[in-house]
């Protein structure tokens, strides 16, 4: 399947993968922060969750900005709480952006994956909001400023009958049920980023929630460090009588503060509604149509024996085991359109070769492997790197350069372990499966189901009768071709060290699997 995406895509997509690139070499793939982007942002909410809870044990709504500053002037525990819970703001507001762009560039927001893209611009709208609400909590310059703000573009609006911003004329003091309703909304608005969570992966199998364990420690810790580094102090308090010179303003919250002001009311609140709408209709701008859609994966009825295994591995929960109607007492499989994206993920875990993307099951695979092998430029004993095409396959050519038979698939997760068997039994002298980093992959699990599937048994499994020595698997991104080209190196010298292969006169495949009895199931 020929990938395509427009310029705009392509660009983001060409600086995303160097910044990966990046991040992989001072980091690993394991600890790649900008594969961790989305699982960041739930470590972060959390210590939000955690820093604000002691906080507003502290917190007067009668008394706001002498309560706050109460909590600032305590240095041993006060300062630095405050400081953490307003520094993991920030960084949960760049992680958020970090990942939708992430999921933007990879073309990762359209078709079933609509739900996820939506709901993650309402938890960042809501993140804004809360923020809005927490500033405005302490009743400084720039709390006082964002109220302003948000009072003069609610004026535009035909809802109240008084001006909401006449309460901050100076006329008569704030009364404290302002600052309650505040409160109630920075503690409430987090429960509606909760759900938004909850739906935003609510169509994924095995959601990763945290990231691992060393990333989340590194967080707390880097945050609660900075917060006692760099401590924060109190801007001035707001007074009727004085108008301060200068606001200092948290740049990841007011950005658009300045543009703002120099509207009116009313065309400051359309900009911000053209904006939240423009966010919300991606999935609807970047969705391909006609021949650039893929299709989705289909069943063989007749193929299926009922294990399960395909439903199992989908990473997007799209195929269910339903009660056959042909009379055969096991299961079938059936895919779910609208949830599936195409990954060919069920492809590879299908050992009767029955499911898959139409053109792309394991045995349209094994036609185009055989196909392969009888190129006339096939040599025996060659090495075939296997490239995913959103990876590798990107600078095949400099693989081909250093030797090596380039053979693309669309997800290292999709690939049968047919296709590797045949290659290694037809007499090539090894196959390198260049996948992309685990924590990567555009289809979530593919490599981590293709390692389980040639090293560890996994259905559908790479036969005992191949030789494991003469296949591998390593990790390179589309920025990568350093990385792929050393693996390459050292997959040859091993291979060199084994002799020269032998070709088999006549390779059969095993395409069709006998049902699972019930009590052998069990």
């Amino acid at each position: 399947m020929a990938l395509t995406a427009r310029p705009i895509t392509r660009l983001a997509l060409r600086a995303l993968t160097a910044a990966d690139a990046t991040c992989n070499r001072l980091y690993g793939w394991r600890f790649n922060p900008l594969y961790q982007s989305g699982t960041i942002v739930l470590v972060l909410l959390l210590i939000l969750l955690g820093t604000g809870l002691w906080l507003i044990f502290f917190y007067r709504v009668g008394e706001p900005y002498a309560s706050v500053a109460r909590i600032t002037a305590d240095p041993w525990i006060g300062n630095w709480m405050r400081g953490a819970h307003r520094y993991a703001s920030d960084a949960a507001v760049l992680a958020t952006l970090v990942h939708a762009f992430r999921m933007f560039a990879q073309g990762r927001s359209w078709g079933p994956r609509t739900l996820a893209w939506v709901t993650g611009v309402v938890v960042l709208a809501l993140l804004f909001v809360c923020g809005w609400t927490g500033y405005v909590m302490v009743w400084d310059t720039f709390g006082e400023a964002l109220a302003r703000e948000g009072a003069r573009m609610l004026d535009t609006l035909p809802v109240l009958s008084e001006p909401t911003s006449r309460a901050f004329a100076g006329e008569r003091p704030i009364p404290s049920v302002f600052f309650f309703i505040m409160l109630f909304a920075h503690v409430g608005l987090p429960l509606g980023m909760l759900l938004g969570l909850w739906l935003h992966v609510s169509r994924l199998a095995r959601p990763a929630l945290l990231p691992p364990r060393p990333l989340v420690w590194t967080l707390v810790f880097a945050t609660v460090a900075l917060a006692i580094v760099r401590p924060i102090g109190m801007a001035p308090d707001v007074s009727p009588f004085r108008v301060p010179e200068m606001v200092n303003a948290d740049l990841f919250f007011a950005f658009w503060l300045p543009l703002s002001r120099s509207m009116n009311g009313a065309a400051a609140l359309t900009g911000a509604a053209v904006t939240l709408l423009a966010l919300l209709a991606v999935p609807v701008l970047s969705r391909r149509r006609g021949i650039a859609a893929p299709a989705p994966s289909m069943v063989d009825e007749s193929l299926c024996t009922g294990c399960r295994q395909c439903s199992i591995d989908c990473p997007f929960e799209a195929i269910v085991m339903l009660p056959r109607t042909d009379g055969r007492a096991d299961e079938v499989a059936r895919v779910t359109p609208d949830r599936c994206v195409s990954c060919g993920i069920c492809a590879g875990s299908c050992a009767p070769m029955g499911v898959g993307p139409p053109g792309r099951t394991g045995r349209d695979q094994l036609s185009r492997a055989r196909a392969f092998l009888d190129r006339p430029e096939r040599q025996s004993g060659e090495i075939v790197a296997v490239c995913c095409e959103r990876g590798c396959a990107r600078y095949g050519s400099s693989l081909e350069a250093d030797g090596a038979a380039v053979y693309s698939v669309d997800c290292a997760g999709s690939l049968h372990t047919s296709v590797i068997e045949m290659l290694v039994r037809r007499g090539e002298g090894g196959v390198l499966v260049l996948a992309c980093p685990p924590r990567d992959c555009w289809n979530r699990e593919g490599p981590r189901w293709l390692t389980e599937r040639v090293y560890h048994d996994r259905e559908a499994e790479l036969q005992a009768r191949v030789d494991r020595r003469r296949v591998s698997v390593a990790y390179a991104n589309a920025s990568e071709p350093r990385a792929a080209r050393q693996a390459l190196r050292e997959f040859a010298a091993q291979v060199a060290a084994l002799g020269g292969a032998v070709a088999e006169s006549a390779v059969t495949i095993e395409t069709v699997c006998e049902p699972v009895p019930a009590e052998e199931e069990r």
